[in-house]
């Protein structure tokens, strides 16, 4: 028997395909199954046209959906804000796709959407507000830096061994000592001099500029509201100071939407991918999907797991004056997590595989500690 589409009386659906110039727009009305389409450019002032066009078409309520991607949260905003309007953004990787189609078009993409939408088998994704996608933005321009800042030092690396320079007066390179020695070093040919000195003075500006972000975010931690309370929560646990905590923060930002541990562990993509079929099941390695920044922080974090179980000066200065079911459930998380990551490791397993691993169960610790933030927040209010 074949399905028909679910039809949502007096409401109108709406899907477009939105690029940097143009947007395609399909309008299905109610009970209607043929489709309006056109499209305009996308410029504020053409937008608006797009908007009162919808409107003067269909007058009832108006769903609108478009793909989330590089044009951000602008365009959406716009649309809520609009009278009568509701725009959800799309995760792309969850819309439904049939194989066999071998055509695509702005058009086809927009229809797509438009018949999706009043099907509802769209997935949302949901948008920070314009505060909490700077906070997110300064986060994300720190890592950033920070992965230049290891691209430039592996370049002075490779230069000087190549040039048979090595340190050797301490263990530890990019120490102010070990600065203070690429200061002293000179070359005898002008080229290499050339050289040697617009990799330095590359490798200057950018660790100034980590420095520089870091100190900012430092104070955003301390001074803003939406972000004092978690970041000194999630500074409970082993591992996780205010740079990670902060970028766990403004990544999850609204995070009444997990509702359980597994949920939050997906999203960031740290479970099994599985494919099994009949008596057949087999488990591959992490999804990787969802949010990679939180997922890169977390390994990192789990490293410092396999270390000793022993609270550090640094951590016990974190955790005073914060709630004593924080600072618990941080503590079985440190020492649970130290156990299975040995566990793992005397099992055979890789180190990598077994940091991973704590990653994944570091998660649930996190998702017990903010879910109950959430929910004293909730009964507050």
């Amino acid at each position: 028997m074949r399905m028909e589409p679910v039809m949502n009386e007096g409401i109108s659906h709406v899907g477009l395909d939105v690029h940097k110039k143009s947007i395609s727009i399909c309008l299905l009305l109610p009970g209607s199954s043929s489709a309006e389409e056109w499209t305009c450019p996308n410029v504020p002032a053409k937008v608006g046209a797009m908007l009162r066009r919808i409107r003067k078409k269909a007058p009832g309520a108006i769903d609108v959906a478009y793909e989330a991607g590089p044009c951000g949260f602008g365009l959406q905003r716009r649309i809520n804000a609009t009278a009568g309007f509701s725009c959800m953004l799309v995760a792309p990787s969850l819309i439904p796709r049939k194989p066999g189609v071998r055509i695509k078009t702005d058009r086809r993409d927009a229809r797509k959407l438009a018949e999706l939408l009043r099907a509802d088998l769209l997935t949302e994704v949901h948008p920070p507000t314009p505060s909490e996608e700077a906070l997110r933005d300064l986060c994300r321009a720190r890592a950033e830096a920070r992965r230049d800042l290891t691209k430039a030092r592996q370049r002075m690396g490779a230069f000087l061994l190549r040039k048979d320079r090595v340190y050797t007066e301490t263990k530890n390179k990019w120490t102010l000592r070990f600065f203070a020695w690429l200061r002293r070093q000179m070359f005898e040919n002008p080229y290499d001099q050339k050289v040697f000195d617009s990799y330095l003075l590359n490798l200057e500006r950018i660790a100034e500029r980590v420095a520089e972000l870091e100190e900012v975010i430092d104070e955003a931690a301390v001074t803003e509201p939406e972000l004092v309370e978690p970041v000194a929560l999630l500074r409970c646990f082993h591992g996780i100071d205010t740079i990670a905590a902060t970028t766990i923060a403004t990544e999850l930002f609204s995070f009444a939407r997990f509702t359980s541990p597994r949920g939050l562990m997906a999203f960031l993509g740290l479970t099994p991918s599985e494919h099994s079929s009949g008596s057949s099941r087999r488990l591959g390695g992490i999804t990787k999907t969802g949010n990679g920044h939180v997922r890169r922080q977390l390994i990192e974090s789990a490293w410092s797991y396999m270390r000793p179980i022993r609270v550090s000066r640094a951590l016990r200065e974190r955790r005073k004056d914060q709630p004593g079911w924080a600072v618990a459930i941080a503590e079985q998380a440190r020492k649970r997590l130290h156990k299975r990551y040995w566990k793992l490791v005397s099992a055979g397993k890789h180190k990598n595989k077994a940091t991973t691993a704590v990653a994944r169960e570091l998660v649930g610790f996190i998702w017990a500690v903010l879910s109950r933030r959430t929910h004293q927040e909730s009964e507050a209010a």
